[in-house]
């Protein structure tokens, strides 16, 4: 009795019962028991002549029962048994039940259902059971994004094989998803992904989780403050809000850990091979869409798009008609008066932005190489600590940046809580980095830099930086009423002169809580 998992003593309670006459549909009831494992029971006892007679005594029992069975029955084979070979070789592999079924119906034409799949590969490979909380997220309210290892997949335009990433976007309420192999990690092709994607899905969602740091693109979108730059411009553009997902906090990423990179790469790319990665994307397409969409979740329950199309998507954000061109940040090596159509301060040097689709010639102000000038902590490209200071901790909670900002004074405690607001999860990195400023520049000099912040209404950490990098903080409080009452000329530029020339004398600084 091949996978058998009834006791001896059960066994033997229920030839017993035989012996003494009683019906099959009684033996069931008084044992908690369904008809079928009686019925096996008594043809087991009846194939070893156990069936009449006294019964066996447990160690008698125990010991046919630990006799190696002889062939199934026909009619008990599974349909998977001829192809077990290579489904355990593809279990093996890391390819999930629902590839396996699909590349048995394509490969050898296989007949069986999915269940027929899931059932065999529970008796001989049998899952760990793990305990999992799932949390709800309300329609069009959050996206979550992977980016990760795709595989090797041949380049048309090199005529030769690469090593390949995979973009995978969920939606946290439907999972539909949005799948797509790319061949680098730069900014433009990470911002364009998010862009197929909410063209895929027709709006936008209020909020966007990154997960997997290992990629390169990701770990500079929390890190490096020209990729921040420009995705911040890009979020801000088409109406979204950018939230990393930090390491060990898998309670923040549990649609696209399981969903994302995992799935696709378990699901829709294992054992196949493409011609070339359009041949690969057009089969990402059809999976995110026919396979994906249409199987009933395993967590929800429900079809993927049908919960999108329902719910979803009339939540979603409307996708401005227009798509952000993306600006390159860069630091100008030389400057000068002419290069502005108006400029009333002195050269000096300052960023500049450039279009990403310039042609590379024009003034300098349009086609600089990025210099880097500022003194910068290797891992953030945050403005090294002073000689003997002490390091922040890296991140913490809204509630002791609260606590921490009423040590520095009350100025600063009100500029933090005007700052968190009743949004405390999109400013806190914000708000951990003007604390940082505190170990850089004193906390008199820090709680001083917040209450003139205060006074002109710019709850921003570029403010506050900057006030404290040209020592404004012991300067008069300008009269902003009056100011705002004088009439206001047209502007001639998108942002001030002091933004591209600022004090020759200050030391220029970059940070990725700007």
């Amino acid at each position: 009795m091949a996978g058998r998992r009834s006791p001896v003593t059960d066994i033997r309670e229920i030839l017993r019962r035989v012996h003494l006459g009683e019906r099959a549909r009684r033996i069931a009831r008084d044992l908690g028991v369904s008809r079928n494992t009686v019925a096996h029971d008594q043809r087991w006892a009846a194939q070893r002549g156990v069936l009449t007679g006294p019964v066996p005594e447990p160690a008698a029992l125990a010991a046919m029962l630990a006799t190696p069975p002889g062939p199934r029955p026909a009619q008990e084979q599974s349909l998977v048994e001829p192809y077990g070979a290579q489904v355990l070789a593809w279990h093996a592999q890391g390819v999930e039940g629902q590839a396996i079924w699909q590349l048995l119906a394509e490969q050898h034409g296989f007949g069986g259902s999915y269940s027929s799949i899931k059932r065999f590969l529970r008796r001989v490979a049998p899952p760990t059971p793990r305990a999992t909380l799932r949390l709800e997220v309300a329609p069009g309210e959050e996206a979550q994004v992977d980016f990760g290892f795709g595989g090797l997949v041949r380049d048309p335009e090199l005529d030769r094989v690469r090593r390949a990433w995979v973009f995978v976007m969920t939606l946290s309420c439907s999972r539909h998803q949005y799948a797509e192999l790319v061949f680098d990690q730069s900014i433009a092709t990470w911002l364009r992904l998010h862009r197929a994607a909410f063209e895929f899905f027709g709006g936008v969602p209020r909020r966007v989780v990154l997960d997997n740091l290992r990629a390169a693109i990701v770990q500079a979108a929390l890190d490096d403050p020209e990729v921040q730059r420009s995705s911040r411009e890009f979020a801000e553009y088409d109406g979204f809000l950018i939230a990393p997902c930090r390491p060990r906090t898998p309670e923040h990423k549990g649609k696209v850990e399981q969903g994302g990179v995992h799935d696709v790469k378990r699901n829709a790319l294992a054992g196949r091979d493409f011609r070339d990665l359009h041949d690969g994307n057009r089969h990402l397409l059809r999976w995110c869409v026919e396979t994906a969409g249409r199987r009933v979740h395993g967590t929800i329950k429900q079809v993927p798009l049908e919960v999108f199309d329902q719910v979803e998507h009339a939540a979603l954000q409307r996708l401005p008609v227009t798509p952000w061109e993306l600006t390159e940040w860069k630091r100008a090596p030389s400057c000068t008066p002419t290069a502005m159509s108006s400029s009333p301060a002195p050269p000096t040097r300052g960023p500049i932005a450039s279009s990403a689709s310039g042609s590379g010639s024009g003034p300098p102000s349009t086609r600089s190489s990025c210099i880097r000038t500022t003194s910068s902590s290797p891992r953030t490209g945050a403005p090294a600590p002073a000689s003997g200071a002490p390091s922040p901790p890296t991140c913490q909670p809204p509630t002791w940046c609260r606590a921490r900002a009423a040590e520095v004074g009350p100025a600063c405690g009100d500029f933090i809580e005007h700052l968190l607001g009743d949004r405390p999860l999109d400013r806190l990195r914000s708000a951990q980095g003007i604390l940082r400023l505190g170990h850089r520049y004193s906390a008199p000099r820090l709680d001083a830099a917040c209450a003139r912040a205060l006074a002109v209404g710019e709850y921003r950490y570029h403010t506050v930086k900057t006030i404290l990098a040209h020592a404004l903080e012991g300067q008069p409080v300008p009269d902003v009423t009056s100011v705002a009452a004088l009439p206001a000329a047209p502007p001639r530029h998108a942002r001030p002169w002091t933004t591209f020339f600022p004090d020759p004398g200050a030391e220029e600084e970059r940070s990725p809580w700007n």
